[in-house]
């Protein structure tokens, strides 16, 4: 069987939010694929390691960590500018970088509105905008990251489930414009994944979850990365606008069970 199609195209990616987690594993996995990866996020400290892990293994593909904090346009410009000068270019982008916390909308303070909007939405148009060049350059992939709260909503998270609802619309909007241009748009909107982030809300981390079940409500990083090496690979040349949402057996508006 044929599985040179599921390859990533490209030679670069860039993946925010790569310090843990869907970004750190979607990082290896491209790296896997032979892509030179820029892995980012707020803290060097944080991205360092995951660079280091990337570029001591046998993969083909090398790590660049870079501190990038996507709320700031100056920083997006330095971190695509760095990218593009150590490596000749970009093919593929990754949106991954995200924040959140619980609060009901009637308690949501304006600071605390605008403090998730801008990482979830406002990052992501100012990274899809100043990279717009250079992956128009050879057609490249950009893989935008959702949530199933952003096509439902959620209980207790009303910002970010109105800023992952508007990443929906911006990647349809944008595959739609970009298509001329060779460049392809999709979208992945997770339910609950095992991540470090949930671990620390909920008390659920990956040893609890059986990756072989299908009934479950919870799902693991690499269930996710799989998804977002398939929309960035050959496999979904003929994908684009899409939003995927892998969630298991669904209802978020229930509180998950193992």
């Amino acid at each position: 069987m044929s599985t040179e199609q599921f390859g990533v195209d490209g030679d670069v990616a860039i993946v925010t939010g790569a310090s843990q987690g869907i970004g750190k594993v979607i990082a290896e996995r491209f790296a896997d694929d032979g892509l030179n990866v820029v892995v980012c996020s707020r803290d060097m400290d944080n991205v360092g390691p995951v660079a280091d892990g990337i570029n001591d293994s046998d993969r083909p593909g090398s790590a660049n960590p870079l501190e990038c904090d996507v709320t700031d346009r100056e920083d997006v410009e330095s971190l695509v500018e760095a990218t593009v000068e150590e490596f000749g270019g970009l093919d593929v982008l990754v949106n991954n970088a995200g924040a959140s916390f619980m609060v009901g909308f009637d308690d949501l303070s304006p600071n605390g509105w605008s403090t998730v909007v801008e990482i979830n939405l406002t990052g992501t148009y100012h990274c899809c905008q100043v990279a717009a060049p250079h992956l128009k350059e050879g057609g490249g992939s950009v893989v935008n990251f959702s949530s199933v709260a952003g096509q439902q909503g959620a209980p207790y998270m009303s910002h970010y489930a109105a800023a992952k609802a508007a990443v929906i619309n911006l990647t349809s909007t944008m595959a739609f414009e970009w298509a001329g241009d060779g460049v392809r748009v999709n979208c992945v909107a997770p339910g609950f994944v095992a991540t470090p982030g949930l671990a620390s809300q909920m008390g659920i981390s990956a040893d609890d979850v059986d990756r072989d079940e299908v009934d479950r409500r919870i799902g693991l990083s690499e269930e996710i990365a799989d998804v977002t090496q398939f929309l960035a690979s050959r496999a979904a040349s003929f994908v684009t606008g899409e939003t995927v949402s892998p969630r298991g057996v669904p209802d978020i508006m229930e509180e998950p069970e193992l």
